[in-house]
């Protein structure tokens, strides 16, 4: 079982729910990440998501889509972000996903990308655009290297889709909690009430939601539905916003905290 199945293992055994937080690499720059990183495990983050920072993020918002391109001006690579990982891994069992997109992985080589990702210490990996259909030598090669390979579904996934990830998935299930791309948003989609029930028909893997979770109200309300809840967009708004102060560690962290409260 890999570190992402054994933290869900260990929250069931707590009737508590998983908090996973997504962070841009390198934005501020590669040395805060991995700061923010340890801050928000001291805080009680369950996941920590990584994004590649990647010059044409499809699936994200303008939040995201900025947060990128700071970092890409950084000169973050895949190379530095996997470097980060190893780093991490010297003092931290986090589990850590990887979410990035098929064109700078296939430019790294996949393979190559698989191999490097395993040596690092990356427990699961979120290829964002790559639909479940396609993914069977990615899928192989992550398979054979014990890394999760986590698939998206969305409000508008048909029944066949929602069966094809159920069974391709590991680790967990990233639920899309509207159509669209990410970004903190007010209020959440009512469609999930329809959506994870039939997710749940066809699989028992955990089942997390994210895209515009952006609140300790709003993870509490998914946490009631699903196995966890995803804040990204709202993290990297803060780093945006505070970037340059010397108290951003720990107004990361307290907010990690108001979330992850959300979760209990």
């Amino acid at each position: 079982m890999s570190r992402i199945g054994e933290r869900f293992a260990e929250l069931a055994a707590r009737s508590e729910k998983a908090l996973v937080c997504f962070l841009t690499t390198g934005d501020p720059d590669i040395e805060t990440t991995g700061k923010l990183a340890l801050e928000l495990e001291r805080a009680g983050v369950d996941i920590l998501e990584l994004g590649v920072p990647f010059s044409d993020p499809l699936a994200d918002g303008p939040s995201i889509q900025a947060s990128s391109q700071r970092a890409l001006m950084q000169g973050v690579t895949i190379r530095k972000v996997l470097d980060l990982v190893s780093q991490i891994r010297r003092t931290s069992e986090l589990p850590i996903v990887l979410m990035t997109y098929l064109n700078p992985a296939q430019r790294y080589g996949l393979e190559r990308f698989a191999d490097d990702a395993r040596d690092a210490g990356v427990d699961g990996v979120i290829m964002t655009d790559m639909p479940p259909e396609e993914a069977g030598e990615w899928k192989d090669l992550t398979d054979r290297r014990g890394i999760d390979s986590i698939f998206l579904l969305a409000p508008t996934s048909p029944p066949p889709r929602i069966d094809l990830v159920a069974a391709a998935a590991t680790g967990f299930i990233y639920c899309v909690s509207r159509t669209g791309v990410t970004g903190a948003q007010k209020d959440l989609s009512m469609e999930l009430q329809n959506m994870l029930p039939a997710i749940r028909a066809v699989t028992d893997k955990p089942v997390v939601v994210g895209f515009g979770v952006s609140s300790p109200e709003h993870v509490r309300q998914v946490c009631a539905l699903a196995d966890g809840a995803v804040v990204g967009s709202a993290l990297v708004d803060m780093v945006a916003r505070n970037g340059t102060d010397s108290d951003l560690i720990t107004r990361v962290g307290d907010f990690a905290r108001s979330l992850k409260a959300g979760t209990r």
